[in-house]
């Protein structure tokens, strides 16, 4: 099969990625004067028990193991598909240790793409399902952890997945050292940018599943995401979002050169600690709350009495914001999420 990937990307040209300080994996790229790596690791785990799998599969995702794996479904990286691979072990080492990923716990890794993620997770004990849109890449992952019935994939859009209904299924097998089943699953993903917007919105609201999310997002992203704050210019309704069903933290930057194909921006890893139902700000209904914040923001620099006048009159909206110890001349971008919190229940009970 000709190596289709030679022709978008030539070796020689490669970026060594930047590497975290005990990377194993990178061995520089192969032009024509750099040295060739010592070994040839194959993408199929075909090790017996997992103890031999975590030794065996421990050096395999470098640059050159990733082009091996994309030209065995003679695949290019998809710009659809937001592809990037990921080329340093140790950044996967880092994403996995920021979620605390212990023996038993029960994985969720949203776009596995060569299963270079998947491999660290495995080799940290966790029960993995991972769930890849790319029906080439979903054969490439079932394929090299097919020895391993700890490892579920599924070809599926995350984004239109049932995954209460697959965590129900996977989680009989999800068990720890004690034998006693993992109460909440965790979300590790070196997530496609395209979509992270999307996956936050779908994954926050499950803090009765889920007790951590941790992602690789586009770095500006997850900037905004997480330090945005109340009168700021990037402050937005997702912000209000995130903080109502999480506490979210920026963890490390990720360089640029540490992926295939190389994006144009760096990437950053954010966890998010899913507050559980019962810790939710008081609100009477949040849909009507968030419908309430996304009105608000319509006119982001209209005062709130004209962006919410659709819910009641002005001049009860004012009396709200009075009574929730606001000014009645009160802008979205000056509020924070109790002061939203406050503004919405005092509209409820006029």
């Amino acid at each position: 099969m000709p190596c289709l990937l030679r022709s978008l990307l030539p070796l020689s040209s490669t970026p060594k990625p930047l590497l975290l300080a005990n990377s194993p994996a990178y061995d520089g790229p192969v032009g024509s004067n750099s040295p060739r790596p010592k070994s040839h690791h194959t993408i199929t785990a075909i090790s017996k028990t997992k103890s031999e799998t975590r030794i065996n599969n421990k050096a395999e995702d470098d640059y050159h193991a990733t082009l091996k794996a994309l030209n065995s479904k003679g695949r290019f990286p998809r710009k659809s598909l937001g592809q990037h691979y990921m080329l340093n072990s140790s950044v996967n080492e880092e994403l996995v240790a920021a979620a605390d990923v212990q023996e038993g716990d029960l994985v969720v890794e949203i776009g596995p793409g060569t299963g270079s993620l998947t491999n660290v997770l495995v080799d940290a004990g966790a029960t993995v399902l991972a769930i890849e849109k790319d029906p080439y890449m979903a054969a490439l992952v079932m394929e090299r952890f097919s020895s391993l019935d700890h490892v579920k994939v599924l070809q599926e859009d995350f984004t239109k997945c049932h995954i209460r209904s697959h965590l129900s299924t996977i989680s009989h097998s999800g068990r720890d050292s004690s034998g006693v089943k993992p109460q909440y699953a965790k979300v590790v993903s070196n997530l496609p940018f395209n979509i992270s917007t999307e996956v936050i919105k779908q994954l926050l609201p499950m803090g009765d599943i889920f007790s951590e999310i941790v992602l690789l997002l586009q770095e500006e992203a997850a900037v905004r995401l997480v330090d945005s704050s109340s009168g700021s210019s990037e402050y937005r309704p997702i912000n209000i979002f995130i903080n109502f069903y999480s506490d979210p933290e920026y963890r490390f930057k990720v360089p640029r050169t540490n992926f295939f194909p190389q994006p144009k921006v760096d990437a950053a890893v954010v966890s998010f600690r899913l507050k559980q139902p019962v810790d939710y700000p008081p609100v009477s209904s949040a849909k009507s709350f968030f419908s309430m914040v996304n009105s608000a923001f319509n006119g982001k620099r209209k005062m709130l009495r004209k962006t919410l006048q659709h819910i009641c009159p002005s001049l009860e909206i004012e009396e709200a914001l009075v009574s929730a110890g606001l000014p009645p001349t009160a802008r979205p971008e000056e509020l924070a999420l109790e002061d939203f919190v406050r503004l919405h229940n005092s509209i409820a009970k006029a």
